[in-house]
């Protein structure tokens, strides 16, 4: 038997071949081990509706535990914020107003990306949706987005 060989059961193996093993295992423990979650939950996508816009939720707390997505606090009147996470726009277009939309823009398939100047804005190619309607403001979009049902109980918005 050479050096570079060793017994390691019914047959034997080269000890190269061995250690390469020993260390991919190795490796692929350390990597899970400090791996995170990349998921991008609870994620919102930036927003510029004027002051008092927040992204995400602006009371620190946990709303992906339970079934709201915001509070009005949350949404700035003429503007929204983009959760495409939880697959829905939500915009404010007037005081007490909420309004819901589908994040996917009708053109070819992005996610809108922002709110601002209100419109709800396809980056992708820009084209621009009213917070009040969902309709094109600017194409090349052809087709308004689609409104989500949305539920508002006292402060917390969620979809309906």
């Amino acid at each position: 038997m050479s050096d570079d060989q060793v017994l390691t059961g019914p047959g034997t193996q080269t000890r190269r071949a061995l250690l390469a093993g020993a260390g991919a295992v190795g490796a692929s423990v350390l990597l899970t081990a400090c791996g995170g979650d990349d998921s991008g939950a609870g994620t919102t996508a930036p927003t510029s509706g004027g002051p008092g816009a927040t992204a995400g939720d602006a009371e620190g707390g946990d709303r992906e535990g339970s079934s709201s997505l915001a509070t009005t606090a949350d949404i700035p009147v003429g503007g929204g914020q983009v959760y495409a996470a939880q697959g829905v726009v939500i915009t404010q277009p007037e005081p007490g107003q909420f309004k819901g939309f589908d994040p996917i823009c009708t053109h070819q398939g992005c996610p809108v990306s922002n709110v601002d100047g209100g419109t709800i804005n396809c980056t992708c190619h820009n084209s621009k949706f009213s917070i009040t309607d969902g309709s094109v403001k600017q194409g090349p979009a052809t087709k308004p987005l689609a409104p989500k049902p949305l539920k508002v109980q006292g402060d917390q918005i969620s979809l309906a």
